[in-house]
């Protein structure tokens, strides 16, 4: 799982993981069982109608269109995913990490005839090896990506900060928190950092500034990073 950094309107900058490529192919896999299904239940409705076959044409040319236009509608009004991307925890976002709009979706749409329909997928998996940043053709044009929101678990979960033996603390005025307060703050702010939360991060860094006392010029993703790893160090000295 490869790491992309954005950069904010607000000059933030914030990782986040490009979706795993067997996630995407995964999702893939759903959505197109989906598609599937839904087309051979459709032809068996016609054909249980025993109507015309020049009725049965612009029927089918009909009730054929969800399948057609699923990927553009479902990201559309899904927040970036369809089904199998909702299972596979999954999203489409801009590079900038804000939420695309249609244009977005429906340049990605158009040119998955030349990303998958068109290639059987190759296109699309040499594109996003290559080129990086989670992206296919249709990402490239439309400035977009896939993440995942999985939470990964590691040692970070479970303890505030791993510091090195020389790091020297900033704000002394941060052993006014409490350890589950300093553990509510850390929840919040990986969590802001995973979702591209921009918002979060500037709420926690002006309530912080606010107890503590505290004045900086370091950004709000700097400044909460410091005064987690801050409050790690001197809990560490008791």
């Amino acid at each position: 799982m490869e790491q992309f950094q954005i950069e904010t309107a607000q000059n933030i900058s914030i990782n986040q993981n490009t979706a795993h490529l067997g996630d995407r192919m995964l999702a893939y896999i759903i959505d197109s069982f989906i598609i599937v299904v839904y087309t051979i239940l459709m032809f068996w409705l016609l054909f249980s109608l025993d109507v015309d076959m020049g009725d049965m044409w612009a029927l089918y040319m009909v009730i054929s269109l969800p399948a057609f236009l699923y990927y553009v509608v479902l990201e559309t009004f899904m927040d970036g995913k369809t089904v199998g991307k909702s299972l596979m925890q999954i999203r489409v976002v801009k590079l900038d990490g804000s939420k695309p709009n249609f244009s977005n979706y429906f340049v990605r749409w158009v040119l998955r005839i030349i990303d998958v329909a068109l290639s059987s997928g190759g296109i699309a998996v040499l594109t996003i090896l290559i080129r990086g940043r989670g992206q296919r053709v249709g990402d490239i044009a439309a400035g977009t990506t896939v993440i995942s929101e999985k939470k990964r678990v590691s040692i970070k979960d479970t303890l505030l900060r791993e510091l090195p033996e020389d790091y020297k603390p900033t704000f002394s005025q941060v052993t006014v928190f409490k350890d589950n307060e300093m553990q509510i703050i850390k929840e919040l702010f990986d969590s802001a950092k995973r979702n591209g939360d921009h918002k979060v991060i500037i709420s926690l860094s002006e309530q912080i500034k606010k107890v503590t006392d505290i004045n900086t010029e370091l950004k709000a993703i700097d400044f909460v990073d410091v005064v987690i790893k801050d409050y790690n160090f001197y809990t560490q000295q008791l």
